[in-house]
């Protein structure tokens, strides 16, 4: 059976109260695209996820699901 995808991103928005908007809005990034990040639809860069991180005031570990 297929373990099902969690998508930290928008755990760690969920539990901030923060959304897809005033993340985009954050970084500079358009709301389709952080929309599809929360949708697993496509990841971020590495470089990205750091900033996400920071905005987020995570580390970005918390934003990775452990694959163990």
């Amino acid at each position: 059976m297929a373990k099902k995808a969690i998508n930290r991103l928008k755990v760690v928005l969920a539990e901030q109260g923060r959304t897809n908007k005033w993340l985009s809005e954050k970084l500079g990034k358009n709301t389709t695209t952080v929309s599809r990040w929360c949708t697993n639809e496509m990841q971020p860069s590495l470089e990205t996820l750091t900033e996400i991180a920071e905005v987020l005031g995570v580390d970005v570990r918390e934003l990775l699901v452990s694959t163990i």
